[in-house]
């Protein structure tokens, strides 16, 4: 069996998660509350919900629940995986659990990188459910309008990323021929064109970290294949403006022998988006 750790991103947070991590990792805690300035378990476990949406929060707080969960499964499971992937923000921590950084270092790269993100403007982001990519991208290209593909989260659940009256637009042309189109909670363009003043500014700021080679496979956003040792810092980078192409990622792993594949952190939203991709593959074979 080959064992693969998915890690969570943003969007799986809640007020109340990871309490029981929380409580049994002090010294990891403390370690996260001298980066960030502030109480991790308060802000987890009391929110306000408006602050712990905020992406300034979020990401810090969910890489420490993720890098938590990872630390307690290997701790009682006893099984280190043999692959790993995270949804955006959640790659961070699939890196910390393949040795490119420890804990704190991966703190701080992800607090930087929450505060680029936040600065970079407001935008808004729509999942559109019920459209594959080439029809998504189709009516984009027709609209004119300066919207993009941020997620690729299964074959019929895409995610576009821009200006918020660019989205708003475009979310009325799709709902015209989509299952539904859902407006995300976020605030800024993420994993869009929008987010390169944040790419260029987090670049040279990576600079100043030694990033080790992963010691267990991790499968990037922004390519879908494993992240290559030389380029850690680019792939990155390249992930705050490229799509999470996270349909072939988990289809990646499933062509793997006999796999496994096992959601990290708070939720189950990537639960749920294996099982639809699972299913739009099984179809494909019996069409094929």
């Amino acid at each position: 069996m080959t064992l693969a750790h998915l890690f969570a991103g943003q969007g799986s947070q809640r007020v109340g998660m990871g309490r029981e991590l929380l409580e049994a990792y002090p010294n990891l805690v403390r370690q996260a509350d001298s980066v960030l300035g502030y109480s991790v378990a308060e802000l987890c476990l009391e929110g306000p919900a408006e602050r712990l949406s905020d992406t300034r929060y979020t990401q810090c707080a969910v890489y420490v629940v993720d890098a938590l969960a990872y630390v307690d499964s290997v701790r009682t499971g006893g099984r280190i995986p043999e692959v790993m992937a995270g949804h955006s923000l959640g790659e961070y921590a699939a890196l910390f659990a393949a040795g490119v950084f420890d804990f704190r270092t991966g703190l701080e790269i992800v607090a930087k990188r929450a505060a680029l993100m936040a600065d970079a403007g407001r935008g808004a982001m729509s999942a559109v459910l019920g459209l594959d990519e080439d029809r998504v991208r189709g009516l984009l290209d027709s609209s004119g309008l300066p919207v993009d593909i941020a997620n690729l989260n299964a074959p019929d659940q895409i995610v576009v990323s821009g200006p918020e009256d660019g989205v708003k637009a475009v979310s009325a042309l799709m709902a015209e021929h989509a299952d539904a189109v859902i407006p995300l909670k976020v605030s800024g363009a993420f994993h869009s064109r929008y987010m390169e003043p944040a790419a260029r500014e987090f670049e040279p700021f990576l600079k100043g970290y030694v990033l080790a080679r992963p010691k267990i496979p991790v499968i990037a956003n922004a390519t879908g294949l494993p992240y290559r040792d030389d380029d850690i810092a680019g792939t990155l980078c390249r992930q705050l403006t490229s799509s999470v192409r996270w349909t072939e990622t988990v289809t990646h792993l499933l062509g793997l022998p006999d796999p496994e594949l096992r959601e990290i952190g708070p939720g189950n939203v990537l639960t749920g988006l294996t099982k639809r991709i699972q299913a739009s593959l099984r179809e494909a074979a019996v069409a094929g």
